[in-house]
């Protein structure tokens, strides 16, 4: 229940940083630099999964993990090289940063099931901060309409991503319903 907690607050904090919360006009470059920074912590704890887990479902999870932020992440890239626009490093990419590493600590004191419960309860927290944040701070923020087209998509993405930690999840709790 505690590591359920803070892996919420974790996720919630992370998005409610001074230039979000202040209601601070991020900058296209902030903007791009977020989502991008959201992409490589959650590619990170992915493969902290992959180098972990035992379990099957956990696995393919974060391959999918991998594979789709990786996917986006380029595309963001590639669009910010084509936009010739440097992402810009801000407070909410920091504390992003900060608080994924905290996680990642955390979790790295875990094994086993208790590894895979945390691991994907956090994922369903932080996907649902991230999907927040893009609806609504980081979409309505954004200037250009190709950055704003590519974070609708990461939307739509990440969306599906939270469902797919929440099957995890049930899936996991499940499991352990039978051991007891």
């Amino acid at each position: 229940m505690f590591i359920r907690l803070s892996a919420a607050i974790a996720a919630i904090t992370l998005l409610s940083s001074p230039a979000l919360a202040q209601g601070a006009k991020l900058t296209d470059p902030q903007i791009a630099h977020i989502a991008y920074t959201a992409g490589v912590i959650d590619i990170a704890a992915a493969k902290q999964a992959l180098a972990k887990t035992h379990n099957k479902e956990v696995k393919a999870f974060a391959e999918d993990m991998v594979r789709d932020h990786e996917a986006v992440n380029k595309q963001a890239l590639d669009l910010v090289k084509k936009l010739k626009v440097t992402p810009e490093d801000n407070d909410t990419s920091k504390t992003l940063s900060k608080n994924a590493a905290d996680e990642r600590t955390k979790l790295s004191k875990l094994n086993g099931a208790a590894f895979d419960k945390a691991y994907v309860e956090n994922e369903v927290a932080y996907h649902k901060a991230v999907d927040s944040a893009l609806e609504t701070q980081l979409i309505p923020s954004a200037s250009n309409a190709e950055l704003k087209s590519l974070l609708q998509t990461g939307l739509k993405i990440f969306q599906g991503h939270e469902q797919h930690a929440e099957h995890v999840l049930a899936t996991l709790n499940q499991s352990v319903g039978h051991h007891k």
